[in-house]
């Protein structure tokens, strides 16, 4: 008789709403008043186990999403089976995490805290390269049709930068499929966002888009408007990302850790322009332009 082990529940997460945005009034530079949409960032407190960890200022889209994700990163639990339960109160801008077991030696493991380069003032526990080098990344190639439609989904999006500005956006797509975008006021947070909803998932859903294909498509892409930073490319490795594509550029440590985890790193995409900086083994050029583009300049 074969013994089967009972999938582990997954944990119980409030259903936190916030306003994204807010309407202020504004005086142009002809002394005219207009009301504007500008994003409601606010602060959101994480305790775990009654222990104060962080506070991370969001606009608190999916806060549950975020605060499971940024543990993850962290690598402060290891799965989304180690939470019992992450609930979310805006009246007190706290997130009370639950652990099942709780977290071994959490004083010691958040003791050296990293300020990262991410909009909103992001951070990170211990060292940023710690592990990396156990990181296995799927195997696969970015088309470059694949990469143009993902652009320009982006593109067509109804977002809250296009109401408000002022704020980051993330997504993943499974081939050119819109899986989740998250808009933020830091890149950071929308990734761990990302990351959250991802582990919250059925693992055997959803079969790889590109699985009959030869080269093989990846299935996992992720796409954000901020730089590829150290930061951000470890978070997306850390996903099982193996591409990612950016509006803005890499940064120098962005670069080598694309370069030393294997990851396709692809930046300063719009509309057709592109600049492949790390892995172009990955990158299949299917779609190659017919007359040379122009590139554009992009902040």
């Amino acid at each position: 008789m074969t013994k089967t082990t009972a999938p582990a529940a997954l944990p119980q997460l409030s259903n936190a709403q916030a306003p994204l945005t807010r309407s202020v009034e504004v005086i142009n530079e002809f002394g005219a008043r207009s009301e504007v949409s500008i994003p409601a960032e606010r602060d959101l407190t994480v305790y775990v186990d009654k222990r104060e960890l962080v506070t991370l200022m969001t606009l608190g889209a999916h806060p549950e999403w975020l605060v499971l994700g940024y543990l993850l990163n962290q690598r402060l639990v290891g799965s989304v089976d180690e939470i019992a339960s992450i609930q979310v109160d805006w009246d007190v801008s706290a997130a009370v995490v639950t652990t099942r077991q709780g977290i071994d030696r959490i004083e010691e493991r958040t003791a050296r805290k990293v300020v990262t380069t991410g909009c909103g003032q992001g951070s990170v526990f211990g060292g940023l390269m710690d592990e990396i080098d156990r990181i296995q990344l799927p195997e696969g190639v970015l088309r470059q049709s694949q990469l143009y439609a993902i652009v320009n989904a982006i593109r067509l999006k109804e977002s809250t930068y296009k109401s408000a500005g002022s704020v980051h956006a993330c997504a993943l797509f499974r081939g050119d499929q819109l899986q989740l975008f998250v808009e933020d006021v830091g890149r950071h947070n929308a990734v761990d966002t990302i990351a959250g909803w991802l582990a919250l998932q059925d693992p055997a859903a959803g079969a790889p888009t590109g699985a009959a294909l030869n080269p093989p498509a990846l299935d996992k892409i992720f796409y954000t408007t901020g730089r590829l930073t150290s930061e951000m490319v470890i978070k997306s490795a850390q996903m099982g990302v193996a591409a990612v594509i950016s509006r803005s550029g890499i940064t120098q440590m962005g670069l080598e850790v694309a370069q030393r985890v294997g990851l396709c790193a692809v930046g300063r995409a719009t509309n057709r322009h592109f600049l492949c900086y790390a892995h172009p083994q990955r990158l299949l050029l299917d779609a190659v332009p017919s007359t040379p583009l122009t590139p554009e300049k992009t902040p």
